[in-house]
């Protein structure tokens, strides 16, 4: 083995052991840390300098997109007119290992003094955060994963993970949702996967191609070839319910058994029972219906018409790949 791959493995042995001593020392605070959280009727105002100001912007991230309206405080520049984004009714989370970071000590007496609740993520329980804190949550390490000793790593990444803890613990208390993270990631392929319908994307109208079961294979085979989505139709019959589908795979293997299948008519060649999906269903279900079932292309019906099951859309895998879904 080589000395960058022992030495890798060596930090990531180091910083997952700390997360899981944390784990195990956690307590009747991290409960009281969560109600704090979950009971705010204000803003969670996230601060900590250095690498611990780090893990506070990532945890006022992780809290805005997930329910709980956050944001970061340089401790800095809040001794420059910005303590005024805190009111009565916020709370405020302190990152500091040592508990002693000069920046923090204006801030810790200004919210003392508006009477505003404060966690703090320490690992000296004597220190001046801890002392201040409504609740004190314990990120203590025995080592770093620095050969130094020296650079913030198994401590930053335990802060990092217990803030996970705690935004998760929230989340789960409040029943926040797939749709609700949806309304908060509106753009990127994250959100196109949590929003997009089928409707959004299928192909309906004039582009469905749709036959009857008496139509000539003639007639079906000039349809799959002059529609949106070629290579395809879907039988319906006397009610307009779905009946079947004729793909180019359903041709090829009429021709091994019939000398003329252009004489015969789309119920002799259709599969019966075609896979179908909602039109209100999600675009990435489609794509979860295709990969398992290995088909490219679905017809989608509305089931809260009055036929549910009439097709009112096509969506082919390739729209998917289009929308950005996969």
């Amino acid at each position: 083995m080589s000395h960058d791959l022992e030495e890798g493995r060596r930090v990531l042995r180091i910083e997952a052991q700390s997360i899981l001593e944390v784990a195990e020392r956690l307590n009747g605070n991290f409960e009281k840390a969560v109600q704090l959280v979950f009971d705010c009727v204000g803003k969670v105002i996230v601060t900590g300098i250095g690498k611990s100001g780090q893990v506070a912007r990532k945890m006022a991230s992780t809290l805005s997109s997930t329910g709980t309206p956050a944001l970061y405080l340089h401790p800095a520049e809040s001794s420059h007119g910005d303590m005024g984004v805190i009111s009565k009714g916020d709370l405020v989370i302190a990152f500091s290992y040592g508990g002693e970071s000069p920046e923090l000590a204006p801030l810790m007496k200004f919210i003392a003094r508006k009477d505003v609740a404060l966690i703090g993520f320490t690992a000296r329980n004597e220190s001046a955060l801890a002392k201040h804190a409504t609740v004190v949550l314990d990120i203590a390490v025995k080592e770093e994963a620095c050969p130094l000793g020296l650079a913030p790593t198994s401590s930053s990444t335990a802060s990092l993970a217990l803030a996970d803890a705690l935004a998760m613990a929230v989340l789960k208390r409040r029943g926040f949702r797939k749709e609700d993270f949806a309304e908060f990631h509106p753009g990127g392929s994250l959100g196109r996967k949590l929003t997009l319908r089928v409707q959004d994307v299928m192909h309906s109208g004039e582009a469905l191609p749709l036959v009857g079961l008496q139509e000539s294979m003639t007639r079906v085979i000039s349809l799959m070839t002059s529609k949106d989505v070629r290579g395809v139709a879907g039988v319906i019959d006397e009610k307009q319910s779905l009946v079947g589908i004729i793909t180019d795979g359903d041709i090829r293997r009429r021709l091994e058994r019939s000398s003329n299948p252009l004489h015969e008519k789309a119920q002799d060649v259709m599969s019966k029972n075609p896979k179908t999906i909602n039109c209100q269903e999600l675009a990435e279900k489609a794509a979860f219906l295709m990969e398992q079932f290995k088909i490219d292309r679905l017809f989608a019906i509305d089931r809260t018409s009055d036929n549910p099951q009439r097709p009112v859309g096509l969506i082919h895998f390739q729209d998917l790949l289009k929308s950005g879904v996969r």
